[in-house]
Formats: structure tokens, sequence, C-alpha cells
């Protein structure tokens, strides 16, 4: 898929203290970032940046990490948290701009307690399912970064691309299939405390049911 490209985008971000630009040497000591040793939890794909702001200013006692790979994505989640009163502004969250290939040279091993994927772009055709962020090639990637027991939270309401996720988890010997549901509006347990994306609030509302999975980190 083409992006547009918005020309101001890289303006934007680096004039926000809350973008981490060389996200590189931090690795291992992201607490100085956040001059606190609180758990950190990342969002790969955050889009527009509903989910992770919500999180973060529901949690205060953690870290937040948005992650985008295009300046012109990431901005739009950029110019919602600058949009906020800056009393309600969650002073625990930060933003990357950088492929999720790259994770584990940001982060250090064990130094990320969960990651939630939501709506991932599904890379619908076979030669492309390596890129699919529920890949065995990324759940490798998540393995070097997560801690003993950390999660994977994935959530779409592509059945095929979740079946797939559902289908390569049943084989990893990293990860175990913790819980998942096909109808996460509709499962009260799994439902509790859900916080939508902006895709969630448009495809429920259309009907499409919505499926998630939890997926751990083996020992």
């Amino acid at each position: 898929m083409r992006l547009r490209n918005i020309p101001r985008a890289q303006g934007v971000l680096n004039e926000c203290k809350e973008v981490v630009k060389n996200p590189y040497p931090y690795r291992g000591i992201w607490s100085q970032v956040f001059e606190n040793a609180q758990p950190i939890h990342i969002e790969i794909g955050m889009g527009k940046g509903q989910f992770l702001l919500s999180l973060a200013a529901r949690n205060p006692q953690i870290n937040y990490i948005g992650i985008e790979r295009y300046s012109s994505v990431l901005l739009r989640a950029v110019e919602k948290y600058q949009s906020l009163d800056k009393t309600l502004a969650p002073a625990n969250i930060r933003f990357l701009c950088m492929d999720a290939r790259e994770l584990s040279e940001v982060f250090a091993p064990e130094e990320i307690q969960k990651i939630y994927l939501n709506f991932s772009d599904p890379w619908p055709k076979a030669r492309h399912a390596r890129r699919r962020l529920t890949s065995p090639d990324f759940f490798q990637v998540y393995d070097r970064i997560l801690v003993s027991g950390g999660s994977v939270e994935f959530k779409t309401d592509n059945r095929g691309l979740f079946d797939y996720s559902v289908e390569e988890l049943s084989h990893s010997s990293l990860f175990s299939l913790h819980a998942c549901t096909y109808d996460l509006h509709h499962d009260s347990q799994m439902n509790a405390g859900n916080i939508m994306t902006e895709y969630e609030a448009k495809f429920s509302a259309a009907g499409n049911p919505i499926c998630k999975l939890i997926a751990v980190r083996k020992s």
C-alpha cells in the first residue's frame, strides 16, 4: 500500500520531545528515558494512537512506547497526543519511528513486558507471509526482547490472518497460546477492560466480529 507523504511530518516529529529520534543507544537502559524503572509495554503499529494513549492514561504505573514505521503515520498519533490538555497528556508514553524487525537492536533481552498488535496489515498473499507481524519470524524477534512469561496481545477483524496466527502459534516452540476468542465483544472474560482502537470501533459498528489472542513467551 502506497502511503501519502506528508511533508511536515518529519518536522513535527523532530520537535516533539516524546519522540525518541535515535533509540539505539538506549538498548538496555530505557529506564533512563522514562526516569523510572516501571515495566514497559509497546504497541507495534499504533495508528492514530487512541489505544495506547488511553492505556497510558489509565495505567501511570506502566511505561508505553508506540511504534510506527512511517513518519506520515506516526504523525497522526503524535498530533493527537499534542492536542490533549497538558494536564491530561500522559507522561508515561514515548514514540518511535522504526521498522519492527529492528526491535532487538533497540531493546535488550527481557526489557519488554508486553507487546500489543492491533489490526495489523494482513499481507494476504502467501509470498508475503513473513511480513505479517504474527509470523514465526516476528515471534522470534519478540522472544528476544520479552521477559519470561511476557505476552503478545493481538486483535484483528481479518479472520484469515487470525487463523494463520493461531495455526503458527500451535507449532511454536517459543510461545504458547494462552487465550483466544473469535468474537471479543461477546466474550465477557476477554473483553473485560478492553480499549477499542479507531479501527476496532469502525469494524465492530459495521458488524464485523473482532478476534483476539494472547500468546505467552515460554520460559
